[in-house]
């Protein structure tokens, strides 16, 4: 708790200039259902560490849980909470919180594949854990999702060292044995933290629907790259 309270207090005051012209910090606003997030979940060493990218619009925006689809939210990880609003919400990307019907479609598959090959929460958390690597979603004026990789120089330059920092300490935390980035701009945050320590680090496809890859049959795609790295049997 007090390394993701570090995080949003040291992401909160970074400038970021157009085309970015909304900037969301759901570990602010989201503060309630996350924190019940690394409390039910979050308290113990794992030996796999699932990393994302930062918050989607209809996800971890919504809801403060990383990918986080509503329905998995609530209904598989049992998480419901207040959520409030950012500073300043752009007019296309209102917060709804855990009123949000628009489907998180990355989060719809992450969870569901971990839902379907561990059925519980409480059976996938023993072991594993995610976390984004940024905390903070940015839009554009017209409403389109803004990447952290897409950012300036001057502007990213600050907001990975304060991620890079939070991520050392995850580690810390959960002592794992993998760190699987999903999605390549994980995967190479993750390495530069890792090479130096015994923790390996893989990839697994990123659940986007704007990846073609993964809108055929990225359930099984996945599973074969966890099980060729023999994180999964």
């Amino acid at each position: 708790m007090a390394a993701a309270d570090a995080l949003r207090r040291a992401v909160e005051p970074l400038p970021f200039s157009p085309p970015v012209r909304y900037v969301y910090n759901p570990l602010f606003y989201a503060w309630a259902p996350h924190q019940q997030y690394l409390a039910r979940f979050g308290a113990s060493q794992k030996r796999v560490l699932f990393l994302g990218m930062n918050p989607g619009p209809f996800g971890m925006a919504q809801t403060g849980i990383p990918f986080g689809e509503v329905s998995a939210v609530r209904d598989w990880m049992g998480i419901e909470a207040e959520v409030t609003q950012p500073a300043h919400p752009h007019p296309k990307r209102p917060v709804l919180g855990f009123d949000c019907t628009r489907s998180e479609v990355s989060g719809r598959r992450l969870w569901g594949l971990f839902a379907q090959r561990f059925g519980s929460a409480e059976k996938f958390f023993l072991d594993h854990f995610v976390v984004n690597y940024c905390p903070l979603a940015f839009v554009e004026e017209s409403g389109c999702n803004r990447t952290p990789d897409k950012l300036p120089a001057a502007e990213l330059l600050p907001l990975l060292s304060a991620c890079d920092l939070h991520l050392g300490r995850v580690i810390s935390i959960c002592q794992p044995e993998w760190v699987i980035g999903i999605g390549r701009f994980a995967e190479k945050r993750a390495a530069l933290l890792c090479h130096e320590l015994q923790v390996k680090v893989g990839t697994i496809l990123h659940p986007s629907p704007a990846s073609p890859a993964s809108n055929q049959n990225w359930e099984g795609a996945v599973t074969a790259q966890l099980q060729k790295l023999r994180v999964w049997d």
